[in-house]
């Protein structure tokens, strides 16, 4: 292993054992050397199998650098924050425990960040066949491509990210658009990775008949981007 890795996927993860290997094993097929990738998986506060299914894992990959850290006090940007903080690498990318990289997206912020683009949210795209689901995602893609919208999962420098003052820990959704928007606010330019992709599940969008939950998903996304209901329980 590199004595320092160049990036840092940072995971947050609450009762995620059904999805948080799929995550972890998307990143042992990185294209970029692993030897220059450390995971931080943060469990906080699970009740269900995702510490022992992030040591299983850990066990069955040695090629991979991975780090488990516990963080009780229920919250996503505290928990992403706490990951930050143990992070060493360069960059920092986050990561949904319920989502998956391409295979060459680490490949593809370490050359953007040779070219000195400092940080950028990143493509998001369903993870399934489901075409109503693809649609929705491809619909939720005109906000950053037409509007210039910056959400979602991102890498930035890991420097950078503290200069700005990490995650705003009060918030329980939009926490990633306020993070990016205070990026904006202090001169940094951040742009929409297009080329590669992050895909993330569907589930709640599939909650309740009828699709409801993609419904009171986009409702509640729509809002919190006017920063409306951000600490709303999500």
């Amino acid at each position: 292993m590199s004595a320092k890795p160049l990036v840092s996927v940072i995971i947050p993860a609450r009762n995620e054992e059904r999805y948080i290997a799929r995550a972890l094993a998307s990143v042992v097929r990185q294209t970029w050397a692993l030897a220059e990738i450390e995971v931080i998986v943060v469990d906080n506060g699970s009740s269900d199998a995702t510490a022992a299914t992030v040591r299983a894992f850990m066990e069955s990959e040695p090629r991979l650098c991975i780090r488990l850290l516990h963080e009780p006090v229920a919250g996503v940007a505290r928990a992403k924050n706490r990951g930050a903080r143990a992070a060493t690498g360069f960059w920092l990318l986050f990561l949904d425990a319920d989502s998956r990289l391409a295979p060459d997206l680490i490949e593809r912020v370490v050359r953007r960040g040779q070219e000195k683009r400092q940080a950028a949210s990143i493509r998001i795209v369903a993870d399934g066949q489901d075409l109503l689901d693809r649609a929705f995602f491809a619909l939720l893609e005109l906000g950053p491509r037409w509007f210039g919208l910056r959400a979602q999962m991102f890498y930035c420098g890991r420097e950078l990210f503290w200069r700005v003052g990490g995650f705003d820990e009060t918030l329980l959704l939009a926490e990633d658009s306020d993070f990016l928007a205070r990026l904006r606010r202090n001169g940094v330019a951040v742009d929409h990775l297009l080329e590669s992709w992050i895909a993330t599940s569907p589930r709640r969008m599939h909650r309740g008949p009828w699709r409801l939950g993609m419904l009171k998903m986009f409702a509640r996304w729509a809002l919190a981007n006017w920063g409306i209901g951000r600490r709303w329980r999500y």
